[in-house]
């Protein structure tokens, strides 16, 4: 089936279901069954509201990220300065590139230092 027509609210051959559905009408489309020979008048609807907070977009590879690393992981010291990160004395966390945080595995390390 293949649909060859997207209708928005208010456009020819939706008026009747803006009276039907009101605001809750996102588009009517209109499909066509070659094998068949019909065509399907359909409708997508809004059926639930509720609140959403995206996931912040992601950050360019470039882009200095701060770690947070707790005393005693020497490992993971070692692996953050072999990625080529710096121990930043003023804000007590360890800087690195987001891209390499992303390759090692160090998400859950990020912190945003606070601004004192």
């Amino acid at each position: 089936m293949r649909a060859r027509a997207k209708r928005r609210p208010g456009q020819p051959g939706t008026k009747a279901l803006v009276e039907l559905y009101g605001d809750r009408l996102v588009c009517v489309r209109y499909r066509y069954d070659a094998e068949k020979r019909r065509r399907y008048k359909t409708v997508e609807l809004i059926i639930d509201e509720g609140p959403w907070n995206p996931a912040p977009p992601p950050l360019a590879p470039d882009t200095i990220v701060y770690l947070r690393v707790g005393w005693g992981e020497y490992d993971l010291v070692k692996t953050i300065k072999l990625a080529g990160g710096t121990w930043r004395e003023d804000i007590k966390y360890w800087s690195l590139r987001y891209d390499r945080v992303v390759r090692h595995g160090l998400l859950d390390r990020m912190v945003v230092p606070s601004s004192e």
